[in-house]
């Protein structure tokens, strides 16, 4: 385990971008009501930064150019509607010793619900609502692409991972109206779960479980999280048949783009796709000049598990290190050449992160020969960053086993194909449910 073409009549040579898949709650109240809550809670009972923050407060004020970075980022957030409150409605984090107080008490908790005016929602990246706003000035996009921040920010969310893979974090998973397991919170992962297909499976006809242990058998927050799916309930589409490719994560479908360059400005307007920084410059990487890229978004409700969408071998299998909360510059629609702090951060910025976010990369050859050799990769999102590959190299595998996961909330992926394999029939871009994982995500017309 590790952890840490298209046929020219069926796919135009760009599709554009509908809409990002859900990331914060629908309802802002229940952020706001979180994030005022618990910048209460901390403001009221201080205590000693952990160690990891303790290392993070002396990185930032002993090296003057990341100071620079975490003063002036809280600064330059604009004193002017909308920037004047945060993205929950209220101006909670003041600056980076605020900060770092917060995500004190942030990294020994799980992903929880909420109950806000009367809205119950899901509350899955609390440190995105943190950085959201300032990650989008100069300063901060400053900081977030230093190497140097980016490390020390993998250490925090490691120390945030250990405590999620802990027994106390699965104290969030009980059956109180705010629960896991609660009424509402049930009803919404199932209703993600069950809209693909419309279907009315109950968790446990869904999901490995057992509902008569506490917790449903599940033994923490990230047990929990990385679930198991039933067979029966996402059966593999057409097992038998190698020109039907299946869908490797259960998720909204986001962009697909053909005769993507290999090497093009993923941090422009637009976000176009390049190939060899996606692929982190592997060797590999130069097979897939002019490829068909499908790009989905996985919310924090979804299933997060990874399945192979052809049956064959694993030639490369790796993780790229990246970044965690950078996201790309927005030019002002009303004055080209300036730019702005864009409210939906990272949800827009799918194309760039391809690009720049912790990310895993999967090679396969496929058995079929109409297919060849083709990618997948999983992108960690702000602190969603833990991918795991669980399939080694020269392995054989079938369309439908799993491959790996994501850890800790929403992510992102992209499937790559060769030019001149000739597709048709992907989803359609900006559907309102997800695509089942292990349905039908496109055919293959063999070679003639």
């Amino acid at each position: 385990m590790v952890h840490q073409h298209g046929d020219e009549h069926h796919i135009p040579d760009h599709y554009k971008i509908h809409k990002p898949g859900a990331w914060l709650p629908r309802d802002h109240r229940v952020h706001r009501e979180y994030l005022d809550r618990i910048t209460r809670h901390v403001d009221n009972h201080p205590k000693e930064l952990a160690p990891v923050l303790q290392e993070f407060k002396q990185f930032i004020e002993t090296n003057p150019r990341i100071y620079m970075y975490f003063v002036s980022m809280f600064d330059e957030v604009p004193q002017k509607h909308p920037y004047d409150k945060d993205p929950t409605g209220t101006k909670q984090i003041r600056d980076y010793h605020h900060m770092l107080d917060v995500l004190n008490h942030i990294i020994t908790t799980a992903p929880q619900w909420t109950d806000a005016a009367e809205s119950v929602g899901m509350v899955g990246v609390p440190m995105n609502a943190i950085f959201d706003y300032p990650m989008g000035t100069p300063s901060g996009r400053a900081a977030f692409l230093d190497p140097e921040v980016n490390q020390m920010l993998k250490k925090v969310l490691n120390e945030w991972g250990k405590f999620l893979k802990t027994p106390e974090s699965a104290h969030v998973l009980g059956d109180d109206k705010l629960g896991w397991f609660g009424e509402t919170s049930t009803k919404d992962v199932m209703q993600v779960a069950n809209a693909p297909l419309q279907s009315s499976m109950k968790f446990e006809d869904m999901f490995v479980c057992d509902p008569t242990k506490k917790h449903y058998g599940f033994k923490s927050w990230d047990d929990f999280f990385t679930r198991k799916i039933r067979d029966t309930a996402r059966p593999v589409a057409s097992p038998d048949d190698d020109n039907v490719i299946a869908n490797a994560c259960e998720s909204k479908s986001y962009n697909l783009e053909t005769r993507v360059r290999l090497r093009d400005k993923f941090f422009a307007k637009g976000q176009p796709y390049s190939v060899l920084d996606m692929l982190g410059h592997d060797p590999l990487s130069k097979e897939f000049a002019g490829a068909t890229i499908y790009q989905a978004f996985l919310s924090s409700l979804s299933y997060h598990r990874w399945h192979s969408p052809v049956s064959g071998i694993v030639k490369r299998a790796f993780l790229k290190d990246g970044t965690y909360f950078s996201v790309p510059l927005y030019e002002r629609e009303e004055a080209p050449g300036t730019y702005e702090i864009n409210s939906k951060g990272l949800t827009q910025g799918q194309g760039y992160l391809s690009a720049m976010a912790t990310r895993a990369v999967i090679f396969i050859e496929a058995d079929n020969p109409a297919i060849g050799l083709m990618a997948f990769i999983g992108i960690g999102m702000d602190e969603v960053s833990t991918c795991e590959i669980t399939v080694k190299e020269g392995q054989h595998i079938n369309k439908g086993d799993e491959i790996g996961m994501f850890h800790f909330g929403g992510s992102s992926h992209c499937v790559l194909f060769r030019q001149g394999v000739h597709l048709e029939g992907f989803p359609e871009i900006g559907r309102d449910e997800n695509v089942p994982v292990r349905g039908k995500l496109a055919t293959v017309k063999p070679h003639a």
